[in-house]
């Protein structure tokens, strides 16, 4: 786990673009904060940060080139099948200086060319160069755990682990008011744009090769097999699907535990993460378990869950209990570290939990995925029963009226389900696309537009809107639903979140329900097994009861939410009427419409608020941004 950085030119490279690839290797210094290394080729340079985790020793330090000179490589992510390639690369005749996963990348690539990606099992972002034919490699992991940005100009093509350090090239700051837009109404940049012009993100599962002339094309390797194939698992049993679940997991959990560093587990007390402390307890001697609380706010700790957990399973279990206080330095250093506008205020409790874990180990295993692949979101529930269209439902729809005049909020259990009532009720005479959008929204597309000064352009952004959607438009299995939240919600939202966090505070994260062997398992389920009119996640819930505590069901979901509009409401009054939000501040900013941000202020502390704070939030989120990147 580390951060990379490059420049790729058809000329030979100036002192000015040496110098600025060093500064943009030390931007990312947190993600790697072990090592350090810079290596120029004359038309390239390519610069790397290391948190050891595989082969800590020096000799595995970057960049790395192989034992003939020809490739140099800079790489960010692990490989858990390491050992195994390099067994095959060995009976090859192929010999090597380390035990790390790096060398074997490098390795694989010389014997067998861009085919080696099919072999990979692990997560990465890395760009080898070849000094013979001045070409570059770039490659991204299959579902986009590990970031990998660039942007191209005519002579010069330049990538980093994160914006910070690519616009220490000095490209040009132009806002993506298209990405703005859709920022607004997500809190979140769909991937593969960004809100910097021309500035793209490799998509998951493809690689970019660069010629010499600077030419580049782009390849996928991988795709989940959706939904052109017959389902190999279509025949396979409920009771069946649940045994073959759990071995699967259970193999990847295994591959997910090889490092030479002290690892353990996130525990929020949830199923996801319990199953994974549960089945990765069977291969650790005492785990490791992690897990944070709210003291001020009770209402967000579940604690308790996790707590029972871990005496379940004997696991050496820290509790991070937070106070208010705390959490607000965790909002202040999360602000500092964005470089680029991501609203998701669960980031807070991610960089909390992060920073307290890496106190005592530098690898942990996280539950992310599972949701999105096993239908886990009160979104999927909704969009089940929608399509169901039974008594209650047309019920609910027939009762619009009624939803819209009532008080809604996330922070009380009458006004949650109001809200929740009148989102439902709402997209009940959609298309099944328009509806998913509707509720992946924290602000409409009409409340979106009025909020900006400057209008999107709607050809853009209805031709992204359209990709982002096809599959549900085109499609009538619920999997559709799935698939979708895999190539929007789960890229551009739960991943960035975590890498984003996690590399904040020098720690990695694993994600074993993301290994692509479980992936394509899920993906030929039929969608049943997942979700039926009673249960969310019925396949994972069903196959851990087994497993796990009895007090774990029978409980509501609440994510990994913070207490942010009390904080809006209290602590951060001043940065919203002072600084951040101030009328002053958004009139000399001139791109959102100050009466509809002064509308927004005022719905916050009403007894009505709905997404408010998550409206006010990504507000401040981006003008912080802004204030320092752009302005």
């Amino acid at each position: 786990m580390c951060g990379i950085a490059g420049i790729i030119s058809n000329q030979v490279l100036v002192s000015n673009q040496l110098e600025r690839l060093n500064n943009a290797v030390e931007k990312i210094a947190k993600r790697g904060p072990d090592a350090k290394g810079l290596e120029n080729y004359g038309t390239a340079a390519i610069g790397h940060r290391r948190l050891s985790i595989i082969d800590t020793s020096d000799s595995s330090n970057q960049p790395m080139e192989n034992d003939s000179g020809r490739y140099s490589i800079v790489f960010n992510g692990e490989i858990y099948n390491y050992k195994e390639l390099k067994t095959e690369l060995q009976e090859k005749g192929y010999a090597f200086k380390t035990n790390s996963d790096t060398e074997v990348l490098l390795q694989a690539y010389s014997c067998f060319g861009t085919n080696f990606l099919n072999k990979l099992n692990g997560f990465f972002a890395f760009a080898i160069f070849d000094k013979q034919e001045k070409t570059t490699l770039l490659a991204r992991d299959r579902f986009g755990i590990k970031p990998l940005i660039y942007y191209k100009e005519e002579n010069a093509f330049y990538f980093a682990s994160e914006m910070k350090a690519l616009l220490e090239f000095d490209i040009p700051r132009e806002i993506d008011h298209t990405s703005l837009y859709t920022y607004l109404q997500l809190n979140y940049i769909p991937e593969p744009h960004s809100m910097i012009k021309d500035v793209k993100k490799l998509e998951p599962g493809h690689y970019l090769k660069i010629d010499a002339q600077n030419r580049t094309q782009k390849i996928p390797f991988y795709q989940i097999d959706y939904p052109l194939i017959e389902r190999s698992y279509s025949n396979i049993s409920y009771e069946n699907a649940q045994s073959e679940f759990i071995k699967i997991l259970e193999r990847s959990i295994q591959r997910r535990l090889v490092a030479d560093v002290p690892l353990g587990t996130f525990l929020s007390g949830g199923i996801d993460s319990s199953l994974i402390t549960a089945l990765a307890s069977r291969n650790v001697d005492k785990l490791l378990t992690f897990s944070i609380g709210f003291k001020d706010d009770p209402h967000f700790d579940e604690t308790e869950y996790a707590l029972a957990v871990a005496k379940k399973f004997n696991t050496d279990h820290h509790v991070f209990s937070l106070s208010r206080k705390d959490l607000l330095g965790s909002l202040y250093e999360t602000l500092e570290y964005i470089d680029e506008p991501f609203a998701d205020s669960s980031a807070l409790a991610v960089n909390a939990l992060s920073r307290e874990t890496k106190k005592y180990i530098k690898v942990a295993l996280s539950g992310d995925g599972a949701d999105e692949i096993f239908s886990g979101y009160h979104k999927h529930m909704g969009e089940f029963l929608m399509r169901k269209q039974g008594v209650k439902q047309k019920l609910v729809k027939s009762l619009a009226p009624v939803w819209s005049v009532m008080p809604k909020s996330r922070n009380s259990k009458l006004g949650n389900m109001f809200r929740k009532l009148d989102k439902f009720s709402a997209g009940s005479s959609l298309p099944k696309d328009e509806r998913y959008w509707l509720w992946a929204s924290l602000l409409n597309e009409a409340e979106a537009a009025n909020l900006m000064i400057k209008s999107p352009q709607e050809g853009n952004y209805l031709r992204r809107k359209k990709e982002l959607l096809s599959t549900i438009a085109k499609g009538s299995d619920f999997n559709d639903v799935l698939y979708t939240d895999m190539k929007l919600v789960l890229q551009s939202d739960m991943l960035r979140k975590v890498d984003l966090m996690s590399m904040a505070n020098g720690l990695e994260v694993r994600t074993p329900f993301l290994d692509h062997e479980l992936v394509n398992f899920a993906f030929n389920l039929p969608a049943e097994y997942k979700i039926n009119s009673q249960m969310k996640k019925r396949l994972v819930q069903d196959a851990a009861r087994p497993l796990l505590p009895e007090k774990l069901y029978n409980r509501p979901k609440k994510g990994f939410e913070v207490p942010l509009h009390a904080w809006l409401c209290n602590e951060l009054q001043e940065l919203i009427e002072e600084d951040l939000l101030s009328d002053d501040f958004i009139r000399e900013q001139n791109l959102f419409n100050a009466a509809y941000v002064s509308e927004l202020k005022k719905k916050l502390k009403s007894p009505d608020p709905e997404d408010a704070p998550a409206n006010i939030w990504a507000l401040l989120v981006f003008n912080s941004w802004w204030k320092k990147y752009i302005e």
